[in-house]
């Protein structure tokens, strides 16, 4: 698409949960925005296999072979390989999917804390007390331990429930131990989906600061925040400058209007002040309200990191 934002770059990188769904329900018009866009989806929940997830998109209306999902649970199986010997038994604490993945890349699979050498966990709707123990018990020993991603939440229709970072917090409180992780933010996820799809300039694309657009940002590619998930325009004028994107937009519709439509900055009549921890974002009559948040977010990066935490954001 020669003159939008997206002409500027090969591959698209783009969440899943909060970004085009939320649980069972595609967010309204995100099929559409991404039609015949170089698109790999790239999610960090590990609960479901590369084509169910796919399987799962195309239902809803999306174009997606089972090549153009890359999840934590290949990420996390990928990194654990690189880190021990083939055939170290590992206890896998997570969902089928993710013990897959790790039997295919040569891995054992063992169910005790006193037979592993490793331990993964991902996302799992069915973990509970007594797999998080066993974990405990072999990282404790002196097990390697990978988690797929450290979401602590996770945005479905109902809301935001427990994620996987809540449970890898449990075992992390039960070991003083920290685990490597491949998920977003961290890079190896992102070095894989691009790998995979033969491609060198990505954008990427998500709703949450502290793992799509951080991550993205280490990544050292250009990020685009949606407001249509987990973090809104409040959280975007208090985020640090490691939690700012380089675009943002209400949905992924603006994917296909010029980049500067999406780049935060000033918009015709529109003004903002800051009065303490007060920023008060002011329309002229006649303005247009969606531009609020890119004169929002412009106003609050002017300010250093420190005094963003507090801000209170006002749209008059």
């Amino acid at each position: 698409m020669s003159g939008s934002l997206v002409s500027a770059y090969d591959r698209l990188l783009v969440d899943l949960d909060g970004t085009v769904y939320a649980g069972a329900a595609a967010i309204p018009g995100a099929a559409e925005a991404l039609t015949d866009l170089p698109v790999t989806y790239v999610t960090n929940n590990a609960s479901r296999a590369p084509s169910d997830v796919a399987r799962h998109l195309r239902d809803l209306g999306f174009s997606a072979p089972d090549c153009a999902v890359v999840t934590s649970a290949q990420a996390g199986a990928g990194l654990l390989a690189s880190l021990v010997p083939a055939g170290t038994p590992v206890l896998v604490v997570g969902a089928p999917a993710l013990r897959a993945e790790v039997e295919t890349r040569g891995l054992s699979v063992v169910d005790r804390a006193e037979d592993a050498r490793a331990v993964i966990q991902g996302h799992s709707p069915e973990t509970g007390w007594a797999q998080l123990s066993e974990a405990a018990l072999a990282i404790r020993a002196g097990a390697v331990w990978v988690a797929t991603n450290t979401d602590a939440t996770l945005p479905t229709e109902r809301g935001f429930l427990v994620g996987n970072g809540s449970m890898v917090g449990a075992v992390r409180n039960a070991t003083d131990r920290e685990p490597q992780v491949a998920g977003k933010p961290f890079t190896p996820i992102f070095v894989d989906a691009m790998r995979a799809a033969g491609a060198t300039t990505a954008l990427v694309v998500g709703d949450r600061l502290d793992t799509d657009i951080e991550g993205g940002n280490a990544f050292g590619a250009d990020t685009y925040l949606v407001l249509t998930g987990v973090n809104d325009v409040q959280d975007l004028v208090r985020a640090p400058d490691r939690h700012q994107p380089t675009f943002v937009a209400e949905t992924l519709a603006g994917l296909r209007l010029p980049a500067e439509a999406s780049l935060p900055g000033q918009r015709p009549g529109w003004t903002a002040t800051v009065a303490g921890d007060d920023l008060i974002v002011t329309a002229a009559p006649g303005a247009d309200p969606a531009e609020a948040v890119y004169v929002a977010v412009a106003a609050a990066r002017e300010l250093p990191e420190q005094s963003r935490a507090g801000l209170r954001l006002s749209i008059r």
